[in-house]
């Protein structure tokens, strides 16, 4: 049977399942990526399940998100026990200012035909590389740090044919806000989109990377490139080229759906606020003021696209607008070293750009919050309310080549109007150092682990009761994202301390809900389309458990939030019939009697006693599902089945 590229990487590490559409399957993890805003937890996690030393082929434990060790000691204890632990527990770890775990990963430990799981939603971005890379919670990735096989629905696969060459000022970010632009962020969930045709061989490994980055963003399980002889050239400049293997779809191969896509016709494109999918042309928006511009992250941050904006600025006769603020984020040490041989960052700096740290940073509100209710333009992959730190602010998303026109010009250019395109030309050979990467210790039992006063012990659910009850204390719209349940920004000091970060939930909506919460003994959430989208932390399930949310009842559920709700014992449920979601109000009284031995049917009773009836909800529960949510979550189901 000819298979795609993404059939290929599932089948070939099976461990359990029968690999039919829409049927749970367990594959075996190669690889494992933690960053710390979510590994702190993470790995707490893997040290309670008592397995001695991890036992995938690779796991590596980054700091890219919370670099700063500022206004306390939280963040720098968080990275002394994270470095600790990992040397313990044989885990490579690379030091705050190696870079984005992404970017880093793509560059020196990813390898074609490798499965990955990592703690961040953008996880996929290996597959730019020709990996299966899967984003996930960080529970499922201390369980397959343990062994342990990690569970999915068997995907349907996208096929996005490419055709034609980009044009100059055109990129690869552009390909992807026009998928995003005709799929919507719900268009990938339940898939894995896979690029192929004749203009694959045109994009290098980086651009690859930009666009299965934001996959992520269209609510695909992952996205994947085939591993060619670009790939090749690119590991050989790595000093890597004996991780190559060639990947390929089969002739012949059937896919559940084929979009094609010319990039001959491409133009600039845009995000405009609030949605990564509200995009259009950068002509319907030019002129727009703009207040700040950055340049960087996980997907954006490579040589090439750094070096493109340094060499625009190269011509002498461009600088950054006076009423302009723009930041350079490099996306690993190795991007920021080139960059400075090359003069690439003087002339950034000539220009009048700011120089980051190799971080995360603005992407997730740590620094660069726009001022009250100004326009920035960002080459992230997320432009949610309120994410960049100013609530009033305006996110738009674009590419690096329409990042730098906006600064120059100090309003929202069209790129191409700078003139002759400056192409810079993928590296023959990159500089390799990685000195920041820490190998584990050789003998364990020396090690000790050290935990900082913010590290609190891991919070613990009961198995699931016989009835659930409670009030609905709030209820809410479309789109909710994890950052509307746990923000990041200056929140994300308290990922090791779940007790002070619950106060952060649903906090931009309803400053007093965490008060809310407790004093009702927890309850119901009530919610719209695609609740959950956004980043894989898992504290916007683990901080509403803490406060004893019971269910969160929706019209649908982004894939990552609704595992990470299983794994923390909260019950994922969905309307049987969307219209049943005005039959709710806040503060309504709600009732799941028996619920405990109700899923061996396809819908389950929700009764609204303040309303007097009675409303069906679907749970799609797997059967391994159903056992966890009994369980009380992830970490009992597993510590029982071990014993």
């Amino acid at each position: 049977m000819s298979k795609s590229v993404a059939q290929k990487l599932i089948d070939s590490h099976l461990v359990s399942g029968e690999p039919v559409q829409g049927k749970e399957v367990n594959i075996r993890i190669d690889q494992t990526i933690t960053q710390d805003a979510t590994g702190t937890m993470a790995y707490l996690q893997f040290e309670a399940m008592g397995v001695p030393r991890v036992k995938t082929e690779l796991s590596v434990s980054y700091v890219d998100h919370n670099t700063l060790q500022y206004g306390g000691f939280e963040n720098a204890d968080d990275h002394r026990f994270l470095q600790t632990l990992a040397s313990k527990y044989g885990i490579y770890f690379s030091k705050p200012g190696n870079g984005i775990c992404h970017q880093v990963h793509l560059e020196r430990f990813g390898k074609p035909g490798k499965t990955m799981l990592g703690s961040d939603s953008h996880t996929p971005t290996g597959g730019g590389i020709g990996m299966l890379a899967i984003g996930a919670g960080g529970l499922d990735v201390a369980v397959a740090m343990g062994g342990g096989a990690f569970s999915l629905v068997y995907p349907k696969v996208v096929l996005v044919n490419l055709k034609g060459k980009l044009k100059p000022w055109v990129s690869a970010k552009d390909i992807i806000l026009e998928l995003l632009r005709r799929m919507t962020v719900k268009g990938g969930v339940g898939k894995v989109i896979e690029y192929g045709g004749p203009g694959v061989a045109s994009l290098t490994v980086p651009e690859r990377a930009t666009i299965t980055n934001m996959g992520a963003e269209l609510g695909a399980t992952s996205s994947v490139f085939p591993s060619d002889e670009v790939t090749r050239e690119f590991l050989a400049a790595q000093g890597r080229e004996a991780d190559w293997i060639e990947l390929k779809a089969d002739e012949g191969a059937k896919y559940d759906e084929t979009i094609e896509l010319d990039l001959n016709k491409l133009e600039p494109m845009i995000a405009r606020p609030h949605m990564p999918d509200q995009v259009c042309k950068v002509s319907e928006v030019e002129g727009l003021k703009v207040d700040q511009v950055c340049v960087g992250s996980c997907t954006n941050s490579s040589y090439r696209d750094l070096m493109l904006v340094s060499e625009v600025f190269h011509k002498g006769e461009f600088k950054v607008h006076p009423e302009v603020s723009m930041t350079i984020s490099p996306g690993s040490k190795q991007v920021l070293d080139m960059m400075a041989l090359n003069k690439g960052l003087s002339h950034l700096i000539e220009a009048g750009a700011r120089i980051l740290e190799a971080t995360c940073g603005p992407c997730i509100g740590n620094g660069q919050s726009p001022p009250s209710g100004g326009v920035s333009l960002r080459t992230f992959n997320r432009n949610f309310e309120g994410r960049s730190g100013t609530k009033d602010g305006k996110v738009y998303l674009v590419s690096p080549e329409v990042a730098v026109a906006a600064a120059i010009y100090g309003v929202i250019t069209d790129p191409r109007k700078l003139g002759k395109f400056p192409k810079v030309k993928m590296p023959v050979k990159f500089l390799i150092d990685d000195s920041m990467v820490v190998a584990p210790a050789k003998d364990p039992s020396k090690v000790t682990v050290s935990r900082g006063p913010n590290i609190k012990e891991l919070p613990k659910q009961g198995a699931l009761p016989e009835t659930l009850k409670g009030k609905c204390l709030i209820k809410l719209g479309d789109n909710i994202t994890t950052d509307d349940i746990t923000p990041a920004g200056t929140w994300l000091k308290y990922r090791s301390n779940v007790p002070k970060y619950s106060e952060s939930v649903f906090a931009q909506i309803d400053a007093k809900f965490h008060e809310k919460a407790k004093a009702a003994g927890g309850g119901f959430v009530i919610g719209g389309e695609n609740y959950g989208q956004g980043s894989s932390r898992e504290h916007a399930a683990l901080c509403p458990m803490y406060l004893g949310i019971k269910a969160i009842v929706a019209k649908s559920f982004a894939r990552i939030h609704k595992d990470n709700l299983v794994n923390f014992g909260i019950l994922p449920l969905t309307f049987a019939n969307a219209a049943d979601y005005d039959g709710i109000e806040d503060g309504d009284e709600l009732e799941m009697p028996g619920i405990n031995k109700s899923f061996g049917n396809e819908t389950v009773t929700l009764k609204n006693v303040t309303k007097g009836r009675e409303i069906k909800l679907k749970h799609g529960f797997s059967p391994r599902q159903v056992e966890t949510i009994l369980a009380g979550g992830t970490l009992n189901y597993t510590t029982a089945k071990s014993r």
